[in-house]
């Protein structure tokens, strides 16, 4: 048994949950979601909360049940409230500015980077060595997020690049380093 997928979802107020089929459709304040449901789920609203029960009891079924629950939650959230990542640029010259919907990049490369977004996402730069990855699917928001880190991801070494908010880059001694006062 899922314990993910045993919890009901609830519907906050605003939001609204059909269903037609194997297809889930959700709108809320921030926007509309859809999303196809694997055959071997189902999913019923009933008092204002969203189940989801797996069709039959076996491997497959158990497996993608609190998949597609958290799948629905995710949904249900992102039209609700939203997501959004943070990114920090660590580097000397190393900035980001806004230019239109995009972002310039200076990452150290020979000329600036210009990085567009997937439709349904918004980027901020709050300051030069920050970016915040905004959007109502959790999927597309975080998938934006690794496409800009893996423009300049953070070298072991001195730590420059890109990383998210609060991740914590392993740092390498110099080979160098290990030689001074050798025999």
């Amino acid at each position: 048994m899922s314990r993910v997928g045993k919890q009901p979802i609830p519907i906050p107020d605003g939001v609204e949950v059909k269903l037609a089929g194997r297809r889930v459709a959700v709108t809320g304040p921030r926007g509309e979601l859809a999303r196809e449901l694997h055959a071997a789920v189902q999913a019923e609203v009933a008092e204002g909360q969203v189940v989801v029960r797996p069709l039959d009891d076996s491997r497959e079924s158990r497996a993608l049940w609190g998949l597609s629950r958290t799948l629905v939650a995710n949904m249900v959230e992102g039209v609700s409230q939203g997501f959004a990542k943070e990114l920090e640029i660590v580097g000397v010259g190393y900035k980001a500015e806004l230019q239109g919907k995009a972002v310039k990049l200076a990452l150290g490369f020979s000329r600036p980077l210009v990085y567009q977004p997937a439709e349904g996402i918004t980027l901020e730069v709050p300051s030069p060595q920050a970016i915040v990855v905004k959007g109502i699917d959790k999927e597309l928001v975080g998938q934006t997020a690794a496409e800009i880190r893996r423009l300049r991801p953070p070298e072991p070494y001195k730590g420059k690049g890109i990383r998210y908010k609060g991740e914590r880059v392993r740092r390498k001694v110099r080979k160098g380093a290990l030689a001074v006062g050798g025999p």
